[in-house]
């Protein structure tokens, strides 16, 4: 019997038919490693939506941006509606990461704001692998960074059953242990309340709760009910409560765990005074002891991840447990777009170790913090099994591991060909913009505009807006949940022309972008590569009248390569066409609510509460610091980082420094409309 039932109106076409039997027969040969190699709109989703359904196992799909995640997320979901398709990002919505600044003497302690929804989809997606088999998950690159072991959350496991004779305050006790908070009044995520002999649960990955019903010892009813109406949604037999976060264990392991902590304080004091570090010795000791307090208390402390490899009781410096640990060991691999997902995997470490070895040497972390890390890319390899790489352009390793084993995905289902790449000089490039993108809003298309920077992104989509034309920007300085929501605007047509740097290349699958205009085409590096040629211009490949204009006024050999590879495409294409008499057509597709969906509760939930114009300005300026703070932390500018979270918590607060610093909120968020307003395009 088939665990994975694919529902969609249309049954595979184009090249899709011969990928799914290569594919299928690839991996049921035991072959480690595919190439997809296929163009834009080609269907690569559907294609491996019907290869995990042929091959029914359980499935991890790896993209390296969230907005890409999401949009993954949104189609399989869709495709598999009966099976559980999971959601796992970072739950972040900023990270100002622990660092020490030594030549300033500054410390900057971890700080961050954790979105709700998005650790509720982490959490839904770790129980659905403990208790299901027909689990695909769509994750970005987090989810080869420490997550818990999955022995100790399996075995945290609280199970209550029909006629179970348990104990109601020792079953209180079990919640508590496995981090849910008691509460009197609302059930929130993760918490639990006591009204009688009723206990109501709200798990931490779910959104919905369990009313359990006591007669005496004896469990009388379980039942499934929503949690702010109280009504009830289903009756329940049994039901299994899984811990409240990933990070968790067992008071009989906690006992080992901290003394092998102790430990290991004691020995690095020992080597920091030795060594003459008086001021690190005496720092370490105390914050460490301070720490096994908490955890002896209340078994976490703030931190608790960087003793991760005493309290799983692994090696020193052997690799931590993380979401691939859940997977059982059959499991497929898809990396969407692996020529930019690959290289992200493979740079986590390095970046990570820097930061926490100067917290070593100086005695704020003791040197197995080191060992709560990303996973090295050989070890990552290690973890995985048979996989999938997919991309229009596909880089030497991939190739390389799949040792001739690349299935080419050249025609598309609609019989929609590469579009004409057009090379115009930069001499008025603007102007003859600004009459194409006029020209595409008459007829209800869109336009993709990509530049080089953030900064001409900004300026040149003011430029445009003054021109009276619909349009804005998108950057990674734009929150992924903003992102998504800016790209299906896009699509329902409150605007024309949305112009970025970087994200508007890979998956993004925009049906009604009719033109993509690269500017600066000539200017030869990363951004203007062959690869990023090819794909930026694959943003026009699902529109009938899809074009790309090149505005450059030499060609690069970049350029050359990327015509000639679109060329031969163009040729494959129009004779398949021509052979069996199809009609190109633009693609169709419906607008979903995916993800953002989220962002748009939050939104409607601000209407409804009814903030005034200075709350409202008070938090436009808090978004925009945070963005900053995000930024100056991703650029190890930590100083700056930390300055500007004071200024946040100021904002925050009720003080009078806190409305003094609201007023010249006001001003600040003022000052930049109108300096955004005097900005031109140059």
């Amino acid at each position: 019997m088939s665990l994975f039932q694919i529902e969609s109106p249309f049954p595979p076409a184009g090249d899709q038919p011969q990928a799914i039997e290569s594919l299928v027969k690839g991996i049921r040969n035991n072959e480690r490693a595919q190439v997809l190699m296929g163009v834009t709109g080609s269907g690569k989703t559907f294609t491996m939506a019907h290869v995990i359904a042929q091959l029914n196992r359980p499935t991890l799909v790896m993209s390296h941006n969230k907005t890409l995640t999401a949009q993954l997320y949104s189609e399989l979901k869709e495709f598999f509606p009966h099976n559980a398709v999971e959601y796992f990002v970072s739950y972040y919505d900023y990270y100002q990461p622990e660092a020490y600044i030594p030549h300033t003497d500054l410390y900057i302690e971890k700080d961050s704001s954790v979105n709700d929804e998005l650790d509720r989809l982490r959490l839904s997606a770790t129980t659905s692998l403990m208790s299901r088999e027909d689990v695909i998950i769509v994750a970005s690159v987090s989810c080869i960074y420490n997550l818990g072991s999955p022995k100790n959350y399996r075995s945290m496991l609280l199970f209550l059953e029909k006629g179970q004779i348990a104990n109601r305050e020792e079953v209180m006790e079990k919640l508590v242990a496995i981090q849910y908070d008691r509460t009197q009044y609302d059930l929130t995520r993760g918490s639990f309340r006591v009204r009688g002999d009723v206990l109501e649960i709200l798990p931490a990955y779910s959104e919905k709760a369990f009313r359990i019903e006591w007669w005496d010892d004896e469990i009388e009813r379980i039942a499934e009910i929503h949690p702010v109406s109280g009504n009830i949604l289903e009756r329940r037999e049994k039901v299994a409560i899984y811990p409240a976060k990933h990070f968790v264990m067992e008071k009989d392991s906690m006992g080992p765990a901290l003394k092998a902590i102790k430990q290991e304080m004691i020995e690095r004091v020992r080597e920091l005074n030795a060594a003459g570090k008086l001021v690190e010795a005496q720092r370490l000791e105390s914050r460490t002891l301070y720490d096994l307090e908490m955890l002896e208390e209340l078994g976490f402390c703030h931190g608790v991840e960087n003793y991760s490899r005493h309290l799983s009781g692994r090696e020193p410096g052997s690799r931590p447990d993380c979401l691939l640990d859940y997977f059982p060991p059959s499991f497929l691999t898809f990396f969407d777009e692996s020529h930019v997902t690959i290289p992200q995997v493979i740079g986590m470490y390095e970046g990570d170790r820097v930061r926490k070895s100067t917290l070593v040497e100086y005695g704020f972390r003791l040197p197995s913090c080191l060992d709560n890390r990303p996973l090295r890319f050989e070890e990552f390899n290690q973890t995985i099994g048979q996989q999938v790489f997919m991309s229009a352009t596909p880089a030497k390793y991939e190739l390389t591991l799949a040792k001739g084993r690349v299935v080419e995905q050249i025609v598309r289902p609609t019989g929609l060909v590469d579009p004409p790449i057009e090379v115009r000089p930069t001499e008025g490039q603007v102007d003859d913009l600004v009459e194409r993108v006029r020209e595409r809003a008459k007829r209800h298309e869109r336009v993709l505009v990509t530049t080089l920077t953030k900064r001409m992104a900004e300026d040149l989509s003011g430029y445009l807006q003054k021109m009276d034309l619909r349009v804005k920007y998108l950057h990674s300085d734009i929150g992924a949940l903003e992102r998504v929501e800016i790209l299906r605007d896009l699509r329902l047509r409150k605007f024309d022309c949305l112009v970025g740097v970087n994200l508007l290349r890979e998956g993004l699958d925009l049906p009604e972008v009719s033109l993509v205009a690269v500017l600066d085409a000539d200017k030869e590096g990363f951004l203007r590569s062959q690869t990023s040629l090819i794909q930026v211009s694959g943003r026009a490949a699902r529109n009938i009248n899809g074009e790309v204009v090149l505005y450059a006024d030499r060609e690069t050999g970049s350029m050359q390569r990327a015509l000639e590879e679109c060329n031969r495409r163009r040729k494959i294409q129009e004779a398949y066409n021509k052979e069996h008499n199809i009609t190109p057509r633009s693609i169709q597709k419906a607008i979903r609510d995916g993800i953002e969906t989220h962002k748009e509760a939050e939104d409607i939930e601000l209407q409804v509460t009814g903030q005034s114009e200075a709350e409202f300005i008070n938090e436009t300026v808090i978004a925009d610091l945070q963005a900053e703070m995000e930024r100056a932390a991703r650029n190890l500018h930590f100083e700056r980082a930390a300055l500007i979270r004071d200024q946040i918590k100021i904002l925050r607060g009720e003080s009078d420094q806190s409305k003094a610093a609201l007023q010249q909120g006001r001003f600040m968020h003022k000052s930049r409309k109108t300096h955004k307003n005097k900005r031109k395009f140059g």
